[in-house]
């Protein structure tokens, strides 16, 4: 059974899986989707519609929205930005241009990172705090700065891989066949 916190909305037709924990202030609209074992952080808002996969840990001010999907095991640090529409004005409705982002498995979005629209953020990537993705992300593939721009590899256990060819990570063991432009576990 999840825990929802006295303080947070949670709208109708909403599912939300068993050990899942909804703490202060979360809104979570009509329509949405929370896996089993994820954590909502304080003032955390989740748009009608949105799917989140099992284990994920959004903390504190985020807001996901509608065109937004989030897979299994992701952490989306404290206030990370994602938007939906590419060019928004107050005044015109663009709704039905909402371009989908996806944030594959295992991905983490470190703290006050934007992700614009439209993207995909593979498998185990990481993305650094105060980043801003403006292109797809590579599996494992280490992002940072403005515009986000790659700066290595990261082991699925989170570590930095330096090294290309054949290669295997310090802390968990790991072993990736590293390129100049893919990271892939080893066979």
């Amino acid at each position: 059974m999840p825990f929802i916190h006295p303080t947070a909305v949670v709208d109708e037709n909403v599912k939300i899986g068993e050990e899942t924990r909804v703490w202060h202030f979360v809104h979570i609209c009509s329509d949405a989707k929370i896996g089993k074992k994820c954590v909502l952080g304080q003032n955390v808002f989740i748009d009608r519609g949105v799917q989140l996969g099992d284990g994920i840990r959004v903390q504190n001010n985020v807001s996901i929205y509608s065109g937004v999907k989030v897979e299994d095991d992701v952490f989306l640090g404290p206030s990370c930005v994602f938007t939906n529409v590419i060019n928004p004005r107050a005044f015109i409705q663009r709704k039905n241009e909402f371009k989908p982002t996806l944030i594959c498995r295992g991905a983490t979005v470190g703290a006050n990172a934007t992700i614009v629209c439209g993207h995909r953020l593979g498998e185990y990537s990481f993305i650094g705090a105060g980043s801003v993705v403006v292109s797809d992300v590579s599996p494992y593939a280490l992002m940072a700065g403005n515009p986000a721009r790659h700066i290595g590899w990261v082991c699925r256990c989170g570590v930095r891989l330096n090294l290309h060819g054949h290669h295997r990570c310090r802390a968990c063991g790991a072993c990736f066949n590293i390129t100049e432009t893919s990271c892939s576990p080893c066979e």
